[in-house]
């Protein structure tokens, strides 16, 4: 390369650290600068907190809401009466209601030991559903909603827990062993409610579960689904005409009778034969 090459490069190179330089010189930071710098520093926060923030608002404003409806007349009116049915006669009964069942949540996984309908052996009526459990098994809430009574009944229930749930109905648990919930207390659907037992005028480990509307007992199969543990339909229509025969609504069997008759009669033409 030639010398005088050389040389511009090099001069260039000078001029342009000697520009450096000179802005460094003319746009010098003020004083207060790193002052600023600290506390821009100290302002900022991670996307994280805001992500958090909003979660816990979300959350809060969920918990007010749901306070807000917990206030509302279904969990103020008749509240305070010491009953399983707490309305009487004193309420008045909608011909029909649609209910939503849709959030319905297993209390125990067990299968079902006695239906609802009277009980020739004990002479009455059985109001509830009797599920399999061993005793210190967990019991949840069906439905979301507000523990109205925790009692114990000798010649009944013995320990039991009453909920009244957002949808209108009221659910008990009979037969419990220890109490995990107290009343006025709100539970969503699936919580722990209570341990399961064998106390009360019961013949084994067992939970006695009722659905109730208005304080009239609803044949819980007419409902759910207990081998699916699952509701039949997500809206569940209460009729004041039928409420009465609703151990007649649940489930049943399919029918083997007269296919064993159609395999009689083949039967018996093949032996004619």
């Amino acid at each position: 390369m030639p010398l005088i090459k050389k040389h511009s490069i090099l001069a260039t190179a000078i001029a342009a650290i000697s520009v450096a330089f000179s802005a460094q010189a003319q746009y010098r930071l003020p004083d207060t600068h790193n002052t600023q710098h600290q506390d821009l520093l100290a302002s900022q926060k991670a996307i994280t907190a805001d992500i958090k923030i909003a979660n816990t608002l979300k959350y809060l404003s969920e918990i007010q809401e749901r306070e807000d409806m917990m206030d509302s007349e279904i969990f103020t009116e008749f509240w305070e009466i010491d009953a399983v049915n707490p309305y009487g006669s004193k309420i008045e009964i909608p011909n029909t209601k649609d209910i939503d069942v849709s959030e319905y949540v297993a209390p125990v996984p067990g299968k079902v030991n006695s239906n609802y309908g009277y009980r020739r052996r004990f002479r009455k009526m059985h109001r509830g559903i009797d599920l399999h459990l061993r005793v210190g098994d967990t019991v949840r809430a069906a439905f979301t909603g507000k523990v109205r009574l925790t009692k114990f009944q000798r010649k009944g229930y013995g320990y039991y827990v009453v909920i009244r749930h957002e949808n209108g109905l009221e659910t008990v648990y009979g037969h419990l062993s220890k109490f995990l919930v107290k009343p006025n207390q709100t539970v969503k659907a699936g919580d722990p409610i209570a341990l399961g037992g064998n106390t009360g005028k019961s013949t084994g480990p067992h939970l006695h579960f009722e659905t109730r509307y208005l304080g009239l007992a609803i044949n819980p199969a007419a409902i759910i689904d207990f081998e699916n543990r699952v509701p039949h339909k997500d809206i569940f229509t209460f009729d004041k005409s039928t409420y009465e025969k609703s151990q007649k609504y649940g489930p049943t069997k399919k029918r083997t009778t007269a296919r064993k008759r159609k395999s009689t009669k083949k039967s018996t033409t093949t032996a004619k034969k």
